[in-house]
C-alpha cells in the first residue's frame, strides 16, 4: 500500500522502486484515499503530468469527479479543457459538477459549448442541464432545452422528464408540469415526490396537499420523502389538523420513527403556531439532531417566546450539540422579536469570532442584525452595519432597514435606502409598497403617485393580500371585501356584529392602516372587511369553541387589524393564533403574545425558507 496516505511519498521513492509500482492502480488508490483534499488532489495532477499517465482517461475522469465533488470548479475546468476529445459522461461530470456548486451560467455555457461541437448528450447529461436551467432567472434557456430533449427521443426518460416537471413548477408553469406527469408512462412514488417536493418548495402548498391526496386515491403508498413534503406544506399553509392526518397515514405506513419525518413533523408544529405540542414532540423524541434543536428554537423566537428559545438555545450547548447557521438564525431572530439589542450584538459577535466555518454569519443573519438594530430605534447603526458588511448586501439586509425606517417614519432615509434597494431588486413589489406607505403615513400624496406611477410602468404588481383559515381538515382563503365564500352573508352578518360590541368597548378603528388619500369615512369601509377580519368572523362561526382560530396570513397584519383582533378576543373569550409574514400572534383576552413590538420588516419569512430547505 505504498503512498497510500500522501501523495508527496512518491517522490521519495528510489528510482527502481517507483518503476516497480503499478501505476494506474496505485493512482486510483491514491485518489480515493486523498478525495477529500483538495491540496492533494492538485498534487495527484502534477504527478499524472510528470510520470506521462495525464492521458489515461480513467484517472482523469476520477480526480475531476473528485474536484467537483469539492467545489473547486475553476481548477475541475482547467483540466477538463487540457483532455482530448472528452466522452460525454465527463461532460456531463462536468456540468453536473457546476449544478451542485449553484453555477447554471457555467453549466449552461458547458452544455452550449458540448451542443456546438457535436458531442452528443445522453440521458444523464439533460437531468443537470435542466436543473440548471431550473437555477436561471428566466424559462427560455429551459424551453430550449427541452426542445433538445425531445429532438434526441429523451422525452419519455423518467430522470429527463422529472426534472422538467421541476423546473416548470417553479417558474409557475403548473399546467404544463401536470401535462408531464400525467404523460408520463408509469407514475411510481419518485415521480409524485418529485411533483409534490417542487410545489412545496415554490409555495403551492395548497396544490401539493391536492396532489398527496390524489395519489392516495391512486393506490400508490408514500413514503418518508412524500410525508415530509406533505408535513411541510401543512406546515406553510397553518393546516394542523391535515398535519395530523398526514402523520397518521406515516403511522399507519411504519414509517413514524423516522427521524426526518419526525422533523417535519416537528417544523410543521411550530408553524401552525402550537409550540406546546411541538415542545412535547421534542421531548419525547428518541434521537435528536441539530435540525431538531434548530426547529425548536426557531418555533419558539417566531411565536414570540424569546425565553424559552434562547433557554433551549443554553441547553443545546450544554448538551454538547454544536449549533450551525441555522440554530443562529433562530436565537437572533428571537432577540430581535425582543428588542434584545445587546443580547443580539454578543450572539452575532460570537458568530464571526468563533472561526467555526458552520456559523460563520451569512446574509441571513446580517438582515436579521438590521432588523433587530432597526426595529430598536438604532436606523443609523444599522446603516453602518450595513456598509462595514464584507460582502455585498442583497435585497434582504437594504429591505430590513428599509422596514426599519417605514415603522419610524424616516422619510429621508427610507428614501436613500429605497434608491439602493431598487438596484438590486427592481421588480420586487413589497419593497415599492413599503415606499409609497411611507410617504402616506406622513400625508406626501404626490409621492405616493410617483412611487405608483413607477410601478405600472415597471410592470411590478402588488401581491394581493389573503387569509386563510382551516376548518374540519379543509382550508378556506379570504381577501379583502371577499364576497365569494358559501356563507358570506353569514360572515358579514357576524362581522358586523363584532364590530358594533368592540365599539362599545372602546375599539376605535385605525384609518391610519389605509393608504388612501380618502375621507376618514371610507377609510373605514375599507379596513372593515380586509382579509383577516373576514377570516376570523368565519372561524368564530365554524371552529368548535374548544379550538383556537387559526389565521394564516400572506402579509403582514395590519395594525388596525391587529388591534381588532385583540378586542375580538377578549369579547369571544376565544384564542385567535394569526400568522403573518413577519411572525404570530397569540391573542388571548385583549392581549397579543407580541405585546404590540411589530415590524414592517421580510426578515423572518426568509429564515421561515432557510429552515425549509434544511429541513427538507
Amino acid at each position: 500500500m505504498l503512498f497510500k496516505t500522501h501523495p508527496s511519498k512518491f517522490y521519495s521513492l528510489p528510482l527502481n522502486q517507483k518503476s516497480s509500482i503499478p501505476p494506474i492502480q496505485a493512482f486510483t488508490t491514491l485518489l480515493k484515499s486523498c478525495s477529500s483534499s483538495p491540496y492533494q488532489l492538485k498534487q495527484i495532477h502534477a504527478l499524472l503530468l510528470t510520470t506521462g499517465l495525464s492521458i489515461k482517461n480513467r484517472l482523469i475522469t476520477h480526480l475531476l469527479t473528485n474536484l467537483t465533488l469539492l467545489g473547486h470548479m475553476s481548477y475541475a475546468r482547467q483540466l477538463f479543457d487540457e483532455m482530448h476529445k472528452p466522452r460525454t459522461f465527463l461532460w456531463n461530470t462536468l456540468i453536473k459538477g457546476y449544478v451542485k456548486n449553484e453555477l447554471p451560467i457555467e453549466a449552461a455555457s458547458v452544455y452550449r459549448q458540448m451542443h456546438l461541437i457535436g458531442v452528443r448528450p445522453d440521458s444523464f447529461t439533460y437531468p443537470f442541464v435542466v436543473k440548471a436551467c431550473a437555477q436561471l432567472p428566466e424559462l427560455w434557456a429551459g424551453g430550449a432545452v427541452h426542445v433538445h430533449v425531445v429532438k434526441y427521443g429523451l422525452e419519455f426518460v423518467s430522470m429527463v422528464r422529472t426534472e422538467l416537471m421541476i423546473m416548470y413548477v417553479k417558474f409557475g408553469e403548473m399546467g404544463l408540469a401536470e401535462f408531464l406527469f400525467g404523460s408520463m408512462v408509469e407514475r411510481d412514488v419518485v415521480a409524485w415526490n418529485a411533483l409534490i417536493a417542487a410545489c412545496v418548495q415554490n409555495g403551492l402548498a395548497s396544490k401539493a396537499i391536492g396532489l398527496f391526496r390524489q395519489m392516495s386515491l391512486a393506490g400508490i403508498k408514500p413514503d418518508a420523502v412524500t410525508i415530509v413534503s406533505a408535513l411541510s406544506a401543512c406546515g406553510q399553509l397553518g393546516c394542523l389538523e391535515i398535519g395530523e392526518d398526514t402523520y397518521g397515514v406515516a403511522r399507519k405506513e411504519g414509517i413514524d420513527c423516522n427521524i426526518i419525518v419526525e422533523n417535519a413533523r416537528l417544523d410543521m408544529y411550530v408553524k401552525c403556531g402550537n409550540t406546546d405540542m411541538a415542545r412535547t414532540l421534542f421531548n419525547k423524541m428518541p434521537q435528536r439532531n441539530v435540525i431538531s434543536w434548530s426547529t425548536m428554537i426557531f418555533g419558539y423566537a417566531i411565536n414570540g417566546e424569546t425565553e424559552k428559545a434562547l433557554g433551549l438555545f443554553s441547553r443545546m450547548k450544554n448538551e454538547g450539540v454544536q449549533p450551525n447557521y441555522v440554530t443562529y438564525l433562530g436565537v437572533l431572530s428571537a432577540c430581535s422579536h425582543a428588542g434584545l439589542v445587546n443580547e443580539g450584538w454578543a450572539y452575532f459577535n460570537y458568530m464571526t469570532q468563533s472561526g467555526h466555518k458552520n456559523v460563520q454569519p451569512r446574509k441571513e443573519h446580517y438582515a436579521c442584525m438590521v432588523d433587530l438594530l432597526g426595529r430598536s430605534g438604532h436606523l443609523e447603526e444599522a446603516y453602518n452595519f450595513i456598509k462595514s458588511m464584507p460582502t455585498e448586501p442583497d435585497a434582504g439586509v437594504w429591505g430590513a432597514l428599509l422596514g426599519a425606517c417605514a415603522i419610524h417614519h424616516d422619510v429621508k432615509l427610507g428614501q436613500h435606502v429605497a434608491d439602493l434597494l431598487f438596484e438590486v431588486a427592481p421588480d420586487i413589489a413589497s419593497y415599492h409598497v413599503i415606499m409609497s406607505n411611507m410617504y402616506a403615513a406622513v400625508g406626501r400624496w404626490d409621492f405616493v403617485d410617483k412611487v405608483r406611477l413607477k410601478m405600472r410602468k415597471k410592470g411590478v404588481k402588488k401581491v394581493a393580500g389573503y387569509s386563510s383559515v382551516e376548518c374540519n381538515s379543509e382550508f378556506h382563503f379570504f381577501y379583502g371585501g371577499d364576497r365569494s365564500h358559501p356563507q358570506s352573508a353569514y360572515i358579514y352578518e357576524k362581522l358586523e356584529v363584532l364590530l358594533q360590541q368592540i365599539k362599545s368597548i372602546g375599539y376605535i378603528p385605525k384609518t391610519s392602516s389605509v393608504f388612501h388619500d380618502v375621507e376618514t369615512e371610507e377609510k373605514e369601509v375599507t379596513i372593515s372587511t380586509h382579509s383577516e377580519k373576514l377570516a376570523i368572523a368565519f372561524g368564530l362561526i365554524n371552529v368548535r369553541p374548544e379550538y383556537p382560530i387559526r389565521v394564516m396570513k400572506n402579509l403582514r397584519t395590519c395594525d388596525d387589524c391587529h388591534n381588532f383582533s385583540k378586542f375580538v378576543s377578549k369579547i369571544t373569550m376565544r384564542e385567535i393564533i394569526m400568522r403573518d409574514k413577519i411572525r404570530f400572534h397569540h391573542f388571548r383576552n385583549g392581549i397579543c403574545s407580541c405585546k404590540d413590538f411589530c415590524s414592517g420588516t421580510g426578515v423572518p419569512s426568509e429564515m421561515m425558507s432557510s429552515i425549509e430547505k434544511f429541513v427538507l
